[in-house]
This record gives structure tokens, C-alpha cells and sequence, in this order.
């Protein structure tokens, strides 16, 4: 007969309970904040290299759906808000050390920017749109005058916001799989690729589609690259830690993210684009959709694997 002494029970499934408190609104508002940063930075990069008319469905036509993409996340942060009659508090105090506070004021700022851009070029896409009141010309005439300040401007925040998304994350130091610097570069490469996705669905021109598939295949590489990175520093840190990483190396996190996220949603797209690129027929919105599926996926499994992850053993 064997004698064991029984010192702790946290071996036990589901003895330490864990709260998911952060539910669909979340992963979906980081996942449209991301998207609407990479459509926004590559329009103003174009713009501000002079090939908006090369490069038209970048710069001119993906934009368009950026206000409707910011309202629908700004509606689902909304509903995850516990407290819903006092989300102005946010924009009385600027806190350097807030991720949230961050957030609140970049978006404060570029989604006006994202109704102004798109205004300053529905005419070239909507030919018969008409303004009607001559007060919305004068407005649309000021701000053609300062189109450059609003590429740059456009440019420096779609890269916070992008950063932001992940950062929104890494700072929840009680939570071992988020806290890592990775997610910030993460989240912001899979929001810049997911922007190039956009672009390619919109684009008509070879040419451009060429372009975008090329930068997506680096994007690609970097988020790839930054994935490995990320386990690799898991395994080489705390206990609880590698805790975290188990979730997706045997874990009930492992096929999700190896299958729908790194496969489906990385690998196979690059594939596809990498065979366009050297002649063969593929149908562009194939890699293009996989790849905002890969988008998607990894936002919603790192926010519900995050809050499995803990610090008690």
C-alpha cells in the first residue's frame, strides 16, 4: 500500500476558478481598431508618396468603410462598458501610464480624421455625390488645403492605435499570457496585414494587387516570426508562464490557434499569394478573407486563452 500526503488540491481540474469577463465585444473591437489602422497608414503612406492615383483602392476607396469600422467597434467597447452613463469620465484626465487612457484619446482623434479622409475623396468614388449645402463645400475646400497634415497625422496614429490594440492586453499583469511586449508589434503587423487584405478585395488594378500581396507576404513573415518569438520567450520564462504557453502546445487552445490562426489564417493565405506572384490564377479574395480570418481568430482565442491563464499553480 502506498501513503500519499495530499499538501494542495490546485492539481485538481477546475478547482481554481477563472472568470471570463471579457467576452466577444472585446476581441471584436481590437480586431475592427486593427483592421481600421492598417487601411488607414497604408492610404496615408500612398498619399504621402504621391501614388494615390496608382494605388487607388488603397488610398481612396478601402477608406471609405474605416468610419463605418470604427463606429461598429466604439459600439461593441460600448456594450462591454459596465458602467455605460459614465464613459465620458474617460475624456476628462489624460493618464500617460493608461493603456485605456491612450485608446480613448486616439481614437478621439483618428476617427474624426477617418470621416474627413473619406469625405476628401467621395467624389472620385461616388461620382454623383453632391455636398447640396455650400457650408459642406467650404469645409471640404478648407481641408483639401491641409490634406498632407492629415496623412501624416493619420499615419502616426493608425501606428498607436495598432500598437494600442495589443498593448490594451500586454498590460494585465495578472494574466501570464498577455503580459508579454510581443502583443503590442503583434496586434499592430496583424492589423497592417489585415489592411492590405482590405485593399486587395477593393482593388481592380493588377498592379496594386501585386504590391499588396507582396507586402502582405512580408507582413506575414513578421507576424510569423513574432509568434515563435512569443512561445520561445514563454518557455524560457516563469513556471506560470509556460503554463500559458501549454495552452496552445497540447493545451485545449492548440488546435484553434495552429489550425484557424497560424494555417488557415497565415500560412496558407502567403502560400497562395506567394503562387499568384509567380503567374498562377488564384482567386485574390481567397488569400485576402483567409487572411482577415487569421485576424480575427487571433484576437478572439488570445483574449479567451488570456483570462484562462493565471498566476496560482
Amino acid at each position: 500500500m502506498r501513503e500519499e500526503l495530499i499538501v494542495s488540491g490546485r492539481m485538481n481540474p477546475f478547482i481554481d476558478p477563472h472568470l471570463n469577463i471579457w467576452h466577444w465585444q472585446i476581441p471584436l473591437y481590437l480586431f475592427l481598431g486593427g483592421l481600421a489602422a492598417g487601411i488607414l497608414f497604408f492610404a496615408a503612406l500612398f498619399y504621402l508618396r504621391g501614388k494615390e492615383n496608382e494605388y487607388r483602392a488603397a488610398v481612396k476607396i478601402a477608406p471609405m468603410i474605416v468610419p463605418i469600422i470604427l463606429i461598429i467597434g466604439l459600439f461593441a467597447l460600448f456594450l462591454d462598458l459596465k458602467h455605460k452613463a459614465y464613459f465620458w469620465h474617460l475624456y476628462t484626465v489624460i493618464r500617460l501610464q493608461s493603456p485605456m487612457s491612450w485608446g480613448a484619446w486616439t481614437l478621439m482623434i483618428i476617427t474624426p480624421l477617418s470621416f474627413i479622409w473619406a469625405a476628401l475623396h467621395i467624389k472620385e468614388v461616388f461620382p454623383k455625390w453632391d455636398w447640396k449645402y455650400q457650408w459642406l463645400k467650404d469645409i471640404e475646400t478648407f481641408f483639401q488645403k491641409y490634406k498632407k497634415v492629415i496623412a501624416w497625422l493619420m499615419a502616426i496614429y493608425s501606428v498607436i492605435l495598432g500598437v494600442y490594440t495589443g498593448i490594451l492586453f500586454s498590460a494585465f499583469n495578472a494574466r501570464p499570457l498577455w503580459n508579454t511586449s510581443i502583443l503590442g508589434p503583434l496586434f499592430l503587423v496583424s492589423g497592417l496585414s489585415t489592411g492590405t487584405a482590405t485593399a486587395i478585395l477593393f482593388s481592380k488594378n493588377h498592379e496594386e494587387r501585386k504590391t499588396f500581396a507582396r507586402i502582405d507576404l512580408l507582413l506575414i513573415a513578421i507576424e510569423l516570426f513574432l509568434i515563435v518569438h512569443m512561445f520561445m520567450g514563454f518557455l524560457a520564462s516563469t513556471q506560470v508562464q509556460i503554463d500559458a504557453a501549454n495552452l496552445f502546445l497540447g493545451g485545449p487552445y492548440t488546435a484553434p490557434f495552429w489550425m484557424l490562426v497560424v494555417a488557415m489564417g497565415l500560412i496558407f493565405p502567403a502560400v497562395l499569394e506567394a503562387l499568384e506572384l509567380i503567374k498562377f490564377r488564384i482567386p485574390v479574395y481567397i488569400p485576402a478573407i483567409l487572411v482577415l480570418f487569421g485576424g480575427i481568430m487571433l484576437r478572439f482565442i488570445l483574449a479567451y486563452a488570456g483570462q484562462m491563464s493565471r498566476w496560482l499553480y
